[in-house]
């Protein structure tokens, strides 16, 4: 039944696109090409009227009109850095460009049909048919000092394509696929070993990937993994105000570094997202189809049980300078043994989650959240967020460590051109979530493949992360971290203490050990702090395609001093249409 609703909606939908707008594929989500976005928008003093930047990815459509309101801006001051930032980022989606400059790769083509455009190996834009195809490539090679100082090779090996195009300026599309290999250091395999599901060989788990899904053995080393990417959706515009979006990847609701609503943390999802703008509003609705894998073994050739989210998100520009959001989230899943049955009254668009939730019975898991951003001064960007699980009206204010007050927390700035230098940026930002947040007592917790929607960590932790990024010269960027992590973990399996929010939170250990429902705290279970120092150094050769330095000193410190240990990273790599893997937590 709900398949065939889907179709239909689905037909519906494209055939109403047949009289839309021009539609636009988006850029791919990538933090050091969002932040020049969110740079020139700073720098701009105003927000962009084609998108708004909590609510990510964006199409390459809005991200050219903004480029060509700052270029219009004469009062803007512009560094020849910014000015190649700019053409950058024009050029990468040169297909919207209003202007004639479309910049060659070069006067002689090779083989006269590849790189008509520096962005582009392969590129045809007409009224009736665009297309544009790139290879995908990310080869890293370093070394890798880790627990007892045990040393070894690590590595990252990805082949690929990447198509994006157009039919008749209407509907849009993507595709973006990859063979990888990679041999991962301890602090990954030690963060993946707690959600993945892969066999056991020679007493070691066999390793999973961050943000990915199935993965392979390969070469029966218990540090390399064999792993399949792809991420595909198409996209129209259903009426004039609203688009609409169906396919396979991630979405973002957020400002900052991390999200504590809704990240690309975990792995690529199915989805159906609808996007109204209208003046100052944007509301987005968003329905997904999230993978439950559980924590015991499941064989790879059984369906894995299935469940459901469906979010919506308001916001609003309340001036050019000042947004604010509101978001309602709910996962749930129906039937026991398939977990296949979506429900059909959260596809309501505009309906309030929480009273649907309630009014059958309260067996889902409710969110709601509040974001806001506030650009001044043409350097700063204030942002924050908010999250709320479940809480107790009588204990929320109360110092009581009550278990049932569950939310999360960001606070964050940004501030570019520090101490008036140029296109040297800093952004420092809080996270924080209480034990047991986005947990459930069934499978409808916060996670998807295993692996949180939200922050990394899952719940139970306070994080500090400063970065800088510094760009002195036009095709070099420099980007160093620190970032700093307590947490409480549980010491045995049995235990749970609030920061695996796989786990049932009616197994909480203070109500098993004392049946206690106060006295918890962020932090609680057996202490530990990670401190994170990370630098990468990257030159662009030409366009979109990098050569990279990487540096990352990782210090797992808990309370059992026997588990202490120390991960060195050194490595060196080239990346080509793919932005770097982001592995810190």
């Amino acid at each position: 039944m709900s398949k065939k609703i889907l179709f239909f909606i689905l037909f519906i939908c494209i055939s109403i696109s047949y009289f839309s707008n021009a539609q636009s594929a988006y850029a791919p989500l990538n933090q050091d090409y969002y932040h020049l976005i969110d740079r020139y928008e700073i720098k701009r003093g105003k927000f962009s009227e084609g998108f708004h930047t909590t609510i990510k990815p964006y199409t390459r459509k809005g991200i050219v009109s903004l480029v060509d309101s700052v270029w219009a801006d004469t009062s803007i001051y512009l560094s020849r850095q910014d000015k190649f930032n700019l053409e950058y980022l024009q050029d990468d989606s040169w297909e919207w460009k209003t202007n004639d400059t479309v910049f060659l790769s070069s006067r002689k083509l090779l083989w006269n049909t590849f790189y008509h455009h520096k962005a582009d190996a392969y590129s045809v834009s007409n009224d009736v048919f665009d297309i544009h195809i790139n290879p995908v490539v990310n080869f890293e090679v370093g070394t890798s000092t880790g627990r007892n100082d045990a040393q070894r090779t690590v590595t990252l090996n990805t082949r690929g394509i990447e198509i994006r195009g157009m039919i008749n300026k209407k509907l849009s599309f993507y595709t973006f696929l990859t063979d990888n290999i990679s041999v991962i250091p301890d602090y990954v395999k030690d963060y993946v070993n707690k959600y993945n599901l892969n066999d056991q060989r020679q007493v070691i788990k066999l390793p999973g990937m961050p943000g990915e899904g199935f993965t392979k053995e390969y070469r029966s080393d218990p540090y390399a993994t064999d792993f399949f990417s792809a991420r595909a959706y198409i996209t129209f515009q259903a009426l004039k105000n609203i688009q609409l979006q169906f396919g396979h990847d991630r979405n973002i609701i957020g400002n900052g570094f991390r999200s504590m609503i809704l990240s690309d943390n975990s792995a690529p999802y199915l989805f159906l997202k609808l996007n109204t703008h209208i003046g100052r509003f944007q509301y987005q609705n968003l329905f997904a189809q999230l993978l439950y894998n559980g924590t015991g073994s499941i064989a790879n050739d059984q369906l894995y049980p299935r469940k459901y989210m469906a979010m919506h998100h308001l916001s609003v520009n309340l001036s050019k300078k000042l947004n604010i959001g509101f978001s309602e989230s709910v996962i749930f899943h129906r039937d026991s043994t398939t977990g296949s049955a979506f429900d059909l009254n959260y596809l309501n668009p505009v309906i309030f989650y929480r009273f649907v939730e309630s009014y059958q019975g309260s067996l889902d898991n409710a969110f709601v959240g509040l974001d806001f951003k506030w650009n001044f001064a043409k350097r700063f960007s204030l942002y924050g967020q908010f999250m709320l699980d479940e809480f107790s009206a009588k204990n929320i204010f109360k110092a009581n460590g009550y278990w049932g007050n569950k939310y999360s927390v960001q606070a964050g700035l940004k501030y570019i051109n520090v101490l008036g230098i140029d296109n040297l940026d800093y952004q420092v930002e809080w996270n924080t979530a209480r034990p047991y947040t986005y947990s459930h007592y069934d499978e409808s917790n916060y996670t998807h493949y295993n692996q949180a929607l939200a922050h990394p960590l899952g719940a139970n932790f306070e994080e500090w992360t400063h970065i800088i990024r510094w760009q002195p010269i036009n095709k070099l960027q420099v980007t160093g971290r620190f970032i700093y992590a307590n947490f409480g973990e549980d010491r045995t399996t049995t235990e749970n203490w609030g920061s695996d929010i796989q786990k049932n939170y009616n197994t909480r250990s203070r109500k098993i050990l004392y049946d206690d429902l106060f006295g918890n705290f962020i932090g609680q279970g057996r202490s530990t702090v990670t401190t994170t120092i990370d630098l990468r150094a990257s030159y662009q050769i030409m366009h979109n395609l990098f050569i990279e330095g990487h540096y990352m000193n990782r210090k797992y410190d808990s309370a059992v001093d026997r588990l202490d240990y120390t991960n060195t990273v050194s490595s060196f790599g080239v990346r080509w249409n793919v932005p770097a893997r982001q592995m810190f937590f």
